[in-house]
């Protein structure tokens, strides 16, 4: 076997866009040729229907000597696929990145997507990508893709209808009646069943498709190409469809309400379980060798999680985009009464809890690094932000009213843009604050990921949470994707696949700034309170 080192040396760090919407894809490997929609037929190999939904397996782990040295994580986002290689230290090797047709909204909040443009799109990715590889070098493969998207399949496996994305609400009415139907499981579990959750979409299907045999995730669209067969779902995407993480079963009382059938829907494993193997056919398709196990993925936002390095107990990840995403892991599954705060199971045994909010950074201004350089010079603001787009928020607390605003006049553009800037740092130490009146314990340094890599912003964010903060060198989800494949075949698991993950240098908080930061913090908590958007324990948290 080719040394993984000598690979990197090679291919260290490369990047493959590709975007060629073509009708065939070439295996560099076998130097055969075939077309992108090619039946699993071929290779006569056939779509399974799973019938009965069993509990949560452990993960199957390879035996030593099954272990190579590379593995690959495919992450299936709404409007590409990225691709990415690690050796067996979780270094990256090389990735790649292809599109595919973006989602569609429409009246009525309506928010989907064709299902079909996925693979074809993996499949390109992956050929880029296994081009650089020696292909007995790669061990092991994932696949992440986003929570909440359920797709409609026919008998053959194949989309029977647009995959309804996160977000879309015309499983609304079926949504108020899973809520009650299974209001002890979901107090047991601190779930709340909201107007867009995944369930109604599930069962808005069983009622208006006719050709529905299954509903999937797009993963398991994913990992079914990649092996030839329909395989056992992860339980990470399960969770966000109602699936019951505790008891280790779907709803019963629940689909039997809404009418869903339980065939309708798959066996259910951990992340990180063996769940198949590539078949001849994915392999001529992608460069992928023959029998190269597939394992059960998880979300984008956990697949974030574990390329952070947040993966024993107390360690926790602020993800700044659009939209802020904690999470972290606990010991025990942790109810959140309010239903802001979800758990998964980890591949490990423990719970990954987390939340995301409505807030992020998505109202940046396009000349943002002058801002910065200004606010960082000018100290904290003298006015209190909070900087939600739009109304609703989710996370650390959930009220339909809330919407942003600012304590006062700004005094210029650049006061504006530091107050809102802590207003999103407020949110994340208001988001830890719910954790510990849950009795969530968060070690320090909190680890820090998303595609804003700005000093200032880190700089508050220690100041403010007054944690030392360590920003992710490599914290996307096809790394993250990629951490989990290798933590499938190596003998320590996930702990040791990702204990090279959380890398770089801790921002320590400013103390001349601190007793700022944190009066104008509990100004901000005053302002929700006095809006009756955070309850009287969590304003007494907050502000003790």
């Amino acid at each position: 076997m080719q040394d993984s080192r000598t690979l990197l040396g090679k291919v260290r760090l490369l990047t493959v866009h590709h975007h060629v919407q073509s009708g065939h894809v070439t295996d560099p490997q076998a130097s055969r040729v075939a077309p992108a929609n090619a039946s699993n037929q071929a290779d006569n190999e056939t779509y399974v229907s799973r019938v009965a939904p069993e509990p949560l397996a452990p993960p199957v782990r390879a035996t030593v000597d099954e272990v190579s040295g590379v593995t690959i994580g495919i992450d299936v986002g709404t409007s590409r696929v990225r691709t990415l290689a690690v050796d067996g230290s979780g270094a990256v090797l090389a990735s790649a990145t292809s599109s595919h047709p973006p989602p569609s909204e429409r009246a009525g909040g309506h928010r989907e997507q064709d299902a079909r443009g996925w693979w074809p799109a993996v499949e390109r990715s992956l050929c880029e990508l296994t081009a650089v590889l020696p292909r007995h070098d790669i061990g092991a493969v994932a696949v992440t893709t986003p929570s909440g998207i359920v797709v409609p399949v026919d008998r053959r496996g194949e989309p029977a209808g647009p995959a309804l994305l996160a977000g879309d609400v015309r499983g609304a009415e079926y949504n108020r009646a899973a809520a009650h139907a299974g209001a002890a499981r979901w107090r047991r579990l601190g779930l709340a069943v909201k107007a867009d959750s995944a369930i109604g979409r599930i069962a808005w299907l069983a009622g208006n498709q006719p050709r529905l045999a299954g509903v999937r995730h797009p993963a398991d669209l994913v990992t079914a190409r990649l092996t030839g067969r329909d395989n056992d779902t992860s339980s990470a995407h399960a969770v966000a469809c109602g699936y019951d993480p505790l008891g280790g079963e779907w709803p019963t009382e629940v689909l039997d309400a809404l009418k869903v059938g339980r065939r309708l829907l798959p066996r259910v494993v951990a992340p990180g379980t063996r769940i198949g193997k590539v078949s001849r056919l994915a392999a001529a398709l992608t460069g992928l060798p023959v029998g190269c196990p597939v394992v059960a993925g998880v979300t984008e936002g956990y697949a974030q999680q574990l390329a952070s390095g947040a993966v024993t107990p107390g360690q926790f990840v602020g993800i700044l985009g659009s939209r802020y995403r904690l999470r972290g892991v606990t010991e025990g599954l942790v109810p959140d009464p309010s239903g802001t705060v979800s758990s998964q199971p980890h591949p490990d045994g423990w719970w990954l809890p987390g939340g995301a909010s409505n807030t992020g950074d998505a109202w940046l201004p396009e000349d943002s690094d002058r801002l910065d350089a200004a606010a960082c010079a000018r100290g904290p603001a003298g006015i209190v932000a909070y900087p939600l787009r739009g109304s609703g928020e989710r996370f650390p607390f959930a009220s339909p009213e809330a919407h942003g605003f600012t304590s006062a006049e700004p005094a210029d553009e650049v006061e504006l843009h530091r107050a809102r800037v802590e207003g999103v740092a407020f949110v994340e130490r208001l988001a830890l604050d719910h954790l510990r009146r849950l009795g969530i314990p968060v070690t320090d340094p909190l680890l820090a990921a998303g595609d804003l890599h700005s000093p200032l912003w880190t700089q508050v964010r220690a100041t403010v949470t007054g944690l030392g903060v360590r920003p992710s060198p490599h914290a996307e989800p096809a790394y993250g994707a990629a951490l989990l494949a290798l933590g499938a075949i190596v003998p320590g698991g996930l702990i040791e696949a990702c204990s090279g993950a959380a890398g770089g240098t801790v921002v320590e908080p400013v103390p001349g700034e601190q007793d700022a930061m944190t009066e104008s913090y509990h100004r901000f908590c005053t302002e929700l309170h006095a809006r009756g958007w955070i309850d009287d324990e969590l304003f007494a948290v907050a502000t003790r």
